[in-house]
């Protein structure tokens, strides 16, 4: 008997150590991403990395309950700073609030942005990003905060992932200090098909004919993220070849209240046909570009395109002109990265 427990203790102990190191593993990869992400071409790997600055944080209260607190990193030299700096607002995806990607906030901090994220789980409308921008122009008001006059309000970005690119959109397009924004990014939007009434509910549309400021939208080519859908209304599953096991959960992402299930197959969140109409519905008169990250899915996209979003923020905000390099001319480096595909550029 004593044998046997001996035997299940120490079978017990060793679960628990795999356990703990699966967990520091995962732990180590999300803080340290940035390390790891594959890159193809020079100026990708240069914004993937670190930037200069060491980054400091700190954290207030929110008025608003759903939005629980305002989340900023900085660079830590800001009180010595003789210059303002730009301000960049992340907009959540769904079930991914900053607390939990405080590396990509990091990140773009210490390449000089203020970046602030909050706690809200609905992003989509784009009142929370809308509040955090006044919450952070109010402190380049305040003299007793750090942020007093530290806040360059002519070089103001936004960006978000998934239900986070409906609300970067819907924060430019729809709030009343929209116009503060001077660029924006996304990155896997969830696609208009699941803004109809019969899906997730209209409240998740959206209308990017009314963007008029530089736009980079970007997502993978993963199946969650393109699906197999060529537009809005397909339903086609006949091309897959290979052994297919489906599985769904019951949450209003997942079942919506369509009542036709079919309705919904080969539908991803952000497929070619739905980045593609986003596209061609902004304005011809705005800097756009498009573009798919090669065999990375839906919610690798934060992070594997990281070094794309923060050269974009560098160029338009920063005024970064190597940053520039990666989307303008003919030899732009965004044209050449085999980690890309199905770019389209404006101008």
């Amino acid at each position: 008997m004593k044998i046997i427990k001996r035997i299940a203790l120490t079978v017990v102990a060793i679960i628990i150590v795999v356990i703990v190191g699966i967990l520091a593993i995962f732990s180590y990869r999300n803080a340290n991403y940035y390390k790891l992400v594959k890159t193809d071409k020079p100026l990708e790997a240069q914004y993937t990395a670190l930037g200069p600055y060491k980054v400091s944080y700190q954290e207030f209260d929110s008025e608003n309950e759903a939005f629980k607190k305002n989340e900023i990193w900085y660079p830590s030299e800001i009180k010595e700073s003789a210059s303002a700096l730009p301000l960049v607002i992340m907009a959540n995806g769904t079930g991914i609030t900053a607390s939990k990607y405080k590396a990509v906030f990091k990140h773009l901090a210490s390449w000089g942005f203020i970046v602030v994220g909050n706690e809200d789980e609905n992003s989509r409308t784009g009142a929370s990003s809308s509040a955090s921008l006044n919450f952070m122009l109010s402190l380049n008001e305040d003299n007793t905060s750090d942020f007093y006059g530290k806040i360059d309000v002519d070089n103001i970005g936004i960006g978000g992932h998934s239900q986070g690119g409906v609300g970067t959109i819907n924060a430019v397009t729809m709030q009343d200090n929209g116009s503060y924004f001077k660029a924006m990014y996304t990155a896997s939007t969830t696609s208009s098909f699941w803004g109809q009434e019969n899906q997730l509910g209209t409240d998740w549309s959206y209308d990017v004919s009314k963007v008029n400021i530089p736009y980079f939208m970007v997502a993978g080519t993963g199946s969650f993220d393109a699906g197999t859908a060529e537009d809005i209304t397909a339903t086609d599953v006949s091309k897959v070849n290979i052994p297919y096991f489906m599985v769904a959960g019951t949450g209003s992402f997942d079942a919506g209240t369509a009542e036709d299930i079919t309705a919904t197959e080969g539908q991803g969140i952000t497929p070619l046909w739905s980045l593609q109409k986003n596209y061609a519905e902004i304005p011809d008169t705005v800097t756009k570009i498009m573009a798919r990250r090669v065999n990375t899915d839906h919610g690798d996209m934060l992070t594997h395109a990281d070094g794309y979003m923060t050269a974009w923020f560098m160029y338009w905000l920063k005024g970064d002109t190597q940053a520039g390099d990666v989307f303008f001319g003919d030899d732009a480096e965004l044209l050449a990265n085999e980690n890309w595909q199905d770019v389209m550029r404006s101008q």
